[in-house]
């Protein structure tokens, strides 16, 4: 096991954003550091290293015009597709099944009738877990609390994620 500085925290960001509409999340195998990456900076990696079916090398990118703001973002994409793609491993998404399950859980534990009944009807939804959250927004006791569950959880789901690919947690550093 490989022994290294992990930030719970900045996993948990990056494991909790499902969607990755606008972002992306890799772990740097040597140093324990979050890389987030722009879509937009991944699309123009992966762009500038092929020309046409064929890859090409770091070297020629140089030849590619990239507006200034995204320039960095790119080259540390294309560090990630290309000469270090074995540094950087991306981070897995949460299972939406086990957020959803967890929420359950939380909302069951949940004894006074009106939250129960807001969070269980926001479980309810298409969209449960903006409503979820929404609703808890209303009982700051019982967000806390969520949180605090949440934190535990994702804890686990990580320690085991962290695991399965070998890196061991610093102490100190979860």
């Amino acid at each position: 096991m490989k022994l290294l500085k992990i930030d719970f925290n900045d996993i948990q960001k990056a494991m909790e954003d499902v969607s990755r509409d606008a972002f992306d999340y890799f772990l740097d195998l040597e140093t324990g550091e979050v890389k987030r990456i722009s879509v937009g900076a991944l699309e123009g990696a992966k762009g500038s290293l092929y020309k046409g079916e064929e890859l090409i090398d770091e070297p020629s990118l140089e030849e590619f015009d990239m507006p200034e703001w995204i320039e960095k973002e790119v080259e540390m994409a294309v560090r990630i597709f290309s000469s270090e793609k074995d540094r950087y491993l991306r981070i897995p998404e949460r299972e939406s099944a086990d957020a959803y399950n967890l929420m359950k859980k939380f909302t069951e534990g949940v004894e006074e009738l009106h939250p129960h009944d807001e969070l269980l009807s926001a479980l309810g939804t298409n969209n449960a877990f903006s409503r979820f959250k929404k609703v808890l927004a209303d009982y700051p006791q019982y967000r806390e609390k969520w949180f605090a569950l949440n934190a535990k959880a994702m804890k686990k789901i990580i320690s085991d994620w962290l695991a399965s690919i070998e890196i061991k947690p610093e102490q100190g550093y979860y």
